[in-house]
């Protein structure tokens, strides 16, 4: 695959489109399970048709059984359809080789409109066959609520805020029964409250056969600046749930350095979770973290907590933010504040605002000076841990209130401040390694919301306020939050 110019990354990122490097689509192609002697293959976003020529040459090397093949391909992007239509050429190369009949179709019309018309019985609605595989890496991009794709999915039940859940969602509904569905998306529709929808339809409809997760964000689509941590999955339309889920993981995709196990769908998703969250353990070490962390005895409630998103979306505020400190302004804290486990304000020179003005419009998006622990929404690949906690301590930090910028997620007692104690036991539990390889095993992306930590089970009450009254500081290293966690925490 060559290498995107810049250019051309910026007109396949206002498609949404990501086109898959060769290994991956060979890796992906491999999962497909026997297919019939006359097969119907699909891929929805086809691109230069890495996949499709993927899937056909595994077809024709490794199922023997397989004498027919006709390929429907949807690409919407005109600067693509020349390469594709070459590539589909060589497909019908490979086949001729194997003894296959091949043919194809090009559809150059958009795949949701394409669809609707097809479910529904529009006015391009043909007597179009259900198909026996399919196999995608569909476009990532959000879509706004008063979108025609938002509208078309909407008319056939699909309510979902991003394009590859709807195209996901889409090529079910298009899948005969027994049909295949192999893909590579992101992995974020595993959690959240935005993806619970998709989430319940896919997983009533499809039979979850395998699931791969990758170490690493960088190996799977170099060059192409994805942020997002992908999956790729296997399933089968309208058969039951098997006991077990084939889970792998890797760096990238070379096979010699896989991780492979069978581990319980109860294990995956949790039997009686309104949520239907999708918990992928890339390795024993967080499945193992993952059983220790579910075991805990507590939830937020319990521990008479509440953890919200910070308020103050501070583009909305503009006109009250201030760089630096001033008597008719309160703090205002961003991630950029964590320094050693605390919150170090202000930090003059930064590129944040320090403060926000206190009146009328600002005082309903600030919260009462109190000791906080506060976690980032969002982490940067760099960082070593998916969750990051600090702690506020309003000793530190001057005024009556303080405001929480809305990529922070904050802790509290209904809405007052945390004791000393429990504040800094929570800080060590959330910053533990435990937690970091449980967040991993469920959280497929980098953003950690205030649902995720609703979600978490939590030392008592009591085991917190003891880690926290032997916690002298909060500058400590990974080592020593762990080996103060263990002493406490017990199997």
């Amino acid at each position: 695959m060559k290498t995107d110019s810049g250019k051309g990354r910026d007109h396949r990122s206002l498609l949404g489109q990501f086109f898959t490097p060769a290994p991956t689509a060979a890796f992906l192609a491999s999962l497909f399970e026997p297919l019939p002697e006359e097969v119907r293959l699909l891929d929805a976003g086809a691109g230069e048709g890495a996949l499709s020529l993927a899937a056909v040459r595994e077809i024709s090397c490794s199922h023997p059984q397989v004498r027919a093949l006709s390929l429907v391909a949807y690409e919407v992007d005109p600067a693509a359809l020349p390469l594709l239509h070459g590539t589909l050429a060589g497909c019908g190369e490979l086949c001729q080789k194997a003894g296959i009949k091949f043919s194809f179709q090009v559809i150059s019309r958009d795949f949701i409109e394409d669809s609707k018309d097809i479910l529904s019985g529009g006015f391009f609605a043909e007597d179009v066959p259900s198909f026996h595989a399919a196999i995608v890496n569909p476009p990532y991009r959000k879509i706004a609520s008063d979108s025609h794709e938002r509208r078309d999915l909407s008319a056939l039940g699909i309510e979902t805020s991003n394009l590859y859940t709807g195209f996901l969602a889409l090529i079910t509904k298009r899948l005969a029964p027994r049909g295949q569905l192999v893909a590579i998306t992101p992995r974020s529709f595993c959690n959240g409250p935005y993806f619970q929808p998709f989430r319940r339809q896919f997983l009533d409809d499809m039979a979850v056969r395998r699931l791969h997760v990758f170490d690493s964000r960088s190996e799977t689509f170099k060059g192409s600046q994805v942020l997002q941590e992908t999956i790729i999955f296997h399933a089968l339309r309208g058969l039951p749930q098997g006991p077990t889920v084939h889970v792998s993981s890797s760096p990238g995709v070379d096979a010699s350095a896989m991780t492979e196990a069978h581990i319980s769908f109860a294990e995956i998703v949790h039997p009686g979770d309104c949520q239907r969250f999708i918990h992928i353990p890339s390795g024993e070490q967080h499945l193992a973290a993952k059983r220790r962390a579910s075991a805990l005895p507590a939830m937020l409630d319990q521990l008479g907590l509440m953890v919200s998103t910070g308020r103050v979306v501070d583009f909305r505020l503009r006109d009250s933010l201030r760089p630096d400190p001033q008597v008719d302004a309160a703090p205002l804290v961003y991630s950029s504040h964590f320094n050693g486990g605390s919150v170090h304000w202000p930090w003059l020179g930064g590129k944040k605002p320090n403060a926000i003005l206190v009146n009328d419009q600002t005082r309903p998006w600030l919260v009462p000076a109190g000791r906080y622990v506060l976690t980032k929404r969002f982490t940067s690949k760099e960082e070593k841990r998916r969750l990051v906690a600090s702690v506020f301590d309003p000793s530190q930090v001057p005024g009556d209130l303080v405001g929480f910028e809305n990529h922070l997620n904050y802790f509290h007692a209904c809405g007052a401040g945390l004791d000393r104690e429990l504040a800094a036991g929570l800080f060590a539990y959330l910053n533990s390694t435990l937690v970091d390889d449980y967040s991993r095993s469920f959280s497929g992306h980098t953003q950690v919301n205030a649902t995720d930590l609703r979600k978490l089970h939590y030392p008592s009450r009591q085991t917190l306020e003891a880690i926290g009254k032997g916690l002298e500081r909060l500058d400590l290293g990974q080592t020593e939050i762990d080996a103060i966690l263990e002493r406490h925490i017990h199997d």
